[in-house]
């Protein structure tokens, strides 16, 4: 197989990667249809819109693109005398961890995860493309499997459940933003500090798109704006709170 492209104009003139892109804006304009079509376009509040689209936006990108990094990590595998001889020359390869799932083999035996289905599965290419990136996510490491674990299952139902409670206009909405706020950006700091602490060894920096777009802008994402939906939630709720401290002031004084 021939070196991966590097420069930007090279990549996208990958087809994989063309697809990767294409399907980020395919979820973001589902989850913009869907506004369209649950919300009251007159009692909704703008920025409640913006939040609606944007938790749509992420439990679809939980359940369809991590879920699938998921169960590849968990149910594909291959032999690591294929992988090498199909990736002779590239750097995504990622050993498995001993004991991975409790097999008894070690490292350099089978290997897991989108590097061992890149042949057979739409999702696991689209993967291996941001692996360029990222290698980890080539295959199976342990506390990026973790945490996507954990963020397929709770934070794709949480993302979800902010959606229903943003479309039924319940104050629930607000606690529900501020916890899932604060586990994606705790999962962004728990992904990106091991990387930190050990110098950057498996991020590749290299060229405009994979420093930028896949490493700053979509990681960044989830950092801004979780952290605009905090600012949201604690608004509304300090605005109640305010109402209420008025509401008893004027039952004092009567």
């Amino acid at each position: 197989m021939s070196a991966p492209p590097t420069s930007f104009t090279a990549l996208l003139q990958d087809p994989t990667t063309v697809t990767s892109l294409a399907s980020t804006v395919a979820i973001l304009l589902a989850a913009l249809a869907l506004s369209r079509r649950v919300l009251d376009p007159v009692s909704t509040p703008p920025r409640l819109r913006a939040l609606f689209v944007w938790h749509a936006f992420d439990a679809l990108i939980h359940f369809i693109l991590e879920g699938g990094f998921v169960y590849h990590c968990l149910f594909s595998s291959a032999p690591v005398a294929a992988l090498k001889q199909r990736q002779a020359g590239e750097a995504y390869y990622w050993p498995d961890p001993e004991n991975f799932l409790g097999s008894g083999l070690g490292p350099g035996v089978v290997a897991h995860g989108s590097q061992a289905a890149v042949d057979e599965s739409p999702l696991a290419k689209l993967w291996m493309v941001y692996a360029k990136a990222d290698r980890r996510w080539g295959g199976v490491d342990l506390t990026v499997l973790s945490l996507e674990m954990l963020t397929v299952v709770f934070a794709g139902s949480m993302a979800c459940l902010a959606c229903y409670d943003i479309a039924r206009k319940s104050p629930r909405a607000n606690l529900v933003m501020i916890i899932l706020a604060t586990a994606e950006i705790y999962g962004g700091y728990m992904t990106f500090m091991p990387e930190w602490l050990t110098g950057n060894v498996n991020l590749d920096t290299s060229n405009f798109m994979y420093k930028w777009v896949f490493l700053i802008f979509f990681n960044g994402l989830w950092v801004v704006v979780p952290l605009y939906a905090i600012y949201v939630a604690v608004d509304d709720i300090y605005d109640a709170f305010k109402a209420r401290a008025t509401a008893l002031g004027e039952k004092k004084a009567k």
